[in-house]
């Protein structure tokens, strides 16, 4: 991974046509066909400045592009809208120029006023973004977050083909940065037309446009036709069909009638699928970055006291938790997930120790515990693992009722700081891009503690802000200073216990015989949970 992140930040910074050269799609490709994929729960948002759920995500991909983009199937940085860039000897201006002749969904041609507007947006307090904090490199990011200015001063039209974009220090992460969904272009006609509903109603110039979205019953993504990369998307339609249980699913799966189980395999049906070669055959495994965890929301009594939320951190059996999902995960010790650059190897974090959570709550004034409520997505197995941990709160006098609520729901209550437990699981972070510094910044640092952002701890310390503040500020990601200054980063931040890191799981799904492409597509790191533009179906 070190050797990836130092070889592409080399190559991309000296030459970015020549980098990442386009993905080669599959020559057995067939064009057409409508894709069917099932979730339970209807999709929030299809606004790339708001959604951030593994559920929307890849549709917004689909439907949206930034300057910046991924091989498919990779974590490889390529360009997106803008075909080259420039940058200063000092590393803090970047000049993109801009394809010609792309233009949105509503036919109009997109050009750097409308990077411009998007960045503006996206940064601006009142649209409540929880990706807002990636930007705050740019220059002038501090006035627009503070309302002193309703647009980056570091963002400058030079002509319609062209934008500069100035940062106040070097940032490592940057060109990740311009290839989350966070950075996508839009046109502001769109948004000022449909205002608070835009997110129903997406403007984009992606591969897809929305087509038709019946809430709690299905969304339908449709064939852009003057998409500007060649050859793609296959697909003519994707209909993404919503209020589906899992298990109902996996068998309309096995009766031809679905294509993806979109919240993927059934724990419950896991090894039962494994077991059945047919079924074995249609199932895709694949690493991720992700951390499963339980936060503890520090503006809450009682967990305002660090040593109660210590306390909870002994009180609960990771192990008994992973056996719930048939093993398929391993017990996590800090935010961090093992093959992360910045993980602190040797680090046991707390360890499971029931007693000493009893002695340490008596210590902080709880010695008869205390009453409490969890939140918890209500889609299997999270309402399971919700009663293990239920279970272990309680062994230690902690009296925890469970609030299974639907994947908005429990989004809206974490974004609200409402809620003063919640085990993110279906929710849990999955890196955006493959650098210690985004499982901080949205979801422990000071900018994500706001309304509507993903830092459901509301965990806010400035001291630690500044230090990963510096650790980003290096032009080589990968320099070995700066991935220790991480691994202390994030070493502190457990010393505080905002968070109860639970699990770092591994990713299965599953899809019909008939639906072709790289297996690569069905488990995409950045397009999760598939890269939809790449895929096709065979028959």
């Amino acid at each position: 991974m070190k050797h990836w992140l130092t070889s592409t930040a080399i190559t991309l910074a000296l030459a970015l046509p020549a980098a990442a050269q386009d993905y080669t799609p599959d020559p057995a490709a067939t064009p057409g066909g409508n894709m069917v994929v099932t979730y339970k729960d209807d999709v929030a948002t299809l606004d790339p400045a708001i959604g951030y759920d593994w559920q929307n995500w890849s549709m917004i991909k689909s439907i949206f592009d930034g300057l910046m983009d991924y091989v498919p199937g990779t974590t490889e940085l390529r360009p997106g809208l803008a075909e080259s860039y420039d940058l200063s000897g000092d590393g803090l201006v970047f000049t993109f120029h801009l394809r010609k002749g792309v233009t949105f969904h509503n036919g109009r041609e997109m050009t750097a006023d409308d990077v411009k507007y998007s960045l503006d947006r996206v940064t601006n307090p009142e649209t409540q973004s929880p990706g807002a904090g990636f930007f705050a490199s740019i220059a002038g990011y501090d006035a627009v977050a503070s309302g002193e200015a309703t647009g980056l001063s570091g963002v400058k039209v030079v002509d319609p083909a062209t934008v500069e974009i100035t940062l106040s220090r070097q940032d490592a992460t940057f060109l990740h940065v311009m290839a989350l969904n966070f950075a996508s272009v839009v046109p502001k006609e769109a948004v000022e037309e449909f205002g608070a509903d835009f997110g129903k109603h997406p403007v984009g110039t992606g591969a897809f446009s929305l087509a038709s979205w019946t809430i709690g019953q299905s969304l339908v993504l449709e064939k852009n036709p003057g998409y500007w990369r060649d050859g793609v998307p296959y697909l003519d339609q994707i209909t993404f069909e919503v209020g589906q249980e899992p298990v109902v699913a996996l068998l309309r799966l096995q009766n031809g009638e679905v294509d993806v189980p979109g919240d993927g395999i059934p724990p419950a049906k896991f090894q039962e699928v494994m077991a059945d070669p047919d079924q074995k055959a249609r199932v895709v495994e694949g690493g991720q970055l992700h951390t499963g965890y339980i936060t503890l929301n520090v503006t809450q009594p009682p967990f305002d006291k660090p040593e109660v939320r210590k306390a909870v951190n002994m009180a609960i059996n990771k192990d008994r938790i992973t056996q719930i999902i048939n093993g398929r995960a391993v017990p996590a010790t800090q935010p961090l997930p093992p093959s992360m650059p910045g993980y602190t190897e040797g680090y046991a974090g707390y360890a499971y120790d029931p007693a000493k959570a009893k002695e340490m709550l008596a210590g902080a004034g709880f010695a008869d515990g205390f009453d409490t409520e969890l939140f918890v997505m209500n889609t299997d197995p999270n309402p399971r693992i919700a009663q293990a941990i239920q279970a272990d709160l309680k062994a230690v006098g902690i009296t925890a009722s469970i609030q299974a609520l639907a994947q908005a729901n429990v989004i809206e209550a974490g974004g609200a700081g409402t809620a003063p437990m919640i085990w993110s699981g279906g929710m849990a972070w999955i890196a955006d891009f493959p650098d210690p510094s985004n499982f901080y910044g949205p979801i422990l640092g000071c900018a994500g503690a706001v309304e509507g952002g993903w830092n459901w701890s509301k965990y806010c310390n400035e001291t630690i802000d500044a230090e990963a503040t510096k650790a980003d500020s290096f032009a080589d990601p990968a320099d070995p200073a700066r991935l220790e200054m991480w691994s202390d980063v994030y070493q502190k931040v457990m010393e505080d216990a905002p968070w109860v890191p639970v699990f770092n799981e591994n990713r299965f799904t599953m899809k019909s015989p008939r639906m072709g492409g790289a297996d690569d597509l069905y488990v995409d790191p950045v397009s999760i949970p598939v890269n939809y533009d790449y895929v096709f179906i065979k028959e």
